[in-house]
C-alpha cells in the first residue's frame, strides 16, 4: 500500500528470480532494495552476485548466509551465544525431542515464549501464559501449524522490556546506522 503513489507495482513474484532479472534488465533498474525476507533467505542477492549480467547491480539486502538470521531463530541464537551478544535462554526442539522440550518449558517461569524456527510471515511467535497452553502450543507448532517453519521450535524466557530493532547497511567495510524500529 501506498507503493504506487512513488514507482509502478508490478506483478512479478520476489521469489521468481529469473522473471526478476528479466524485468531488472529491461527496464534499466540501477539498484534493487528486496523488502520480503524470503526471498534474501533463498539466495537473491547470490542470485545477482553470480550473474554476469546482474552482479554490478546493488542488492541492498544480505546474501543467504547473513539472511540467516532472520530466517532461522535457532541459528540466530547459536549466533548470538558464539558471539556474547545477550540474549534470553533458550534451547530449541523438534518432534523427536517433544519429551525433552516440556521438561525445558517447566524449568522456566510464565508467561513462555515459543518460536517457529523458520519464517512464518511476522507469525510464529507465541506467548502463553499458562504451562498448559504452552505444552499444547508447543504440540501444535511441532505438528506442523507453521508448516516446515515449526519442524523446528525454539523455547526461550520470557524477557520483560522494550523490544527495538536495529537496522546497519554495510558493504563489509564501511557501514551506516538507520533509524530503530519497535513493532
Amino acid at each position: 500500500a501506498g507503493t504506487s503513489d512513488y514507482g509502478e507495482n508490478v506483478n512479478i513474484s520476489p521469489l521468481d528470480f529469473p522473471s526478476v532479472k528479466k524485468f531488472v534488465l529491461a527496464n534499466h533498474i540501477n539498484m534493487v532494495i528486496v523488502g520480503p525476507e524470503e526471498p534474501l533467505v533463498k539466495g537473491i542477492h547470490d542470485f545477482f552476485l553470480a550473474d554476469e549480467a546482474l552482479k554490478k547491480i546493488p542488492v541492498i539486502g544480505p546474501d543467504a548466509k547473513g539472511a540467516q538470521l532472520e530466517g532461522s531463530k535457532d541459528f540466530s541464537k547459536q549466533f548470538m551465544m558464539k558471539y556474547g551478544i545477550p540474549t534470553a535462554k533458550y534451547k530449541t526442539f523438534t518432534k523427536e525431542t517433544i519429551a525433552e522440550a516440556i521438561e525445558f518449558l517447566e524449568t522456566l517461569s510464565p508467561p513462555y515464549v515459543l518460536k517457529a524456527d523458520g519464517l512464518a510471515a511476522g507469525k510464529g511467535v507465541v506467548i502463553p501464559k499458562t504451562i498448559n497452553k504452552a505444552k499444547k502450543e508447543l504440540e501444535e507448532m511441532l505438528g506442523g501449524r507453521f508448516g516446515a517453519s515449526s519442524a523446528k521450535v525454539v523455547i526461550e524466557e520470557f524477557l520483560k522490556g522494550i523490544e527495538v530493532s536495529f537496522f546497519i547497511l554495510t558493504d563489509g567495510v564501511s557501514y551506516k546506522i538507520l533509524p530503530e524500529a519497535k513493532d
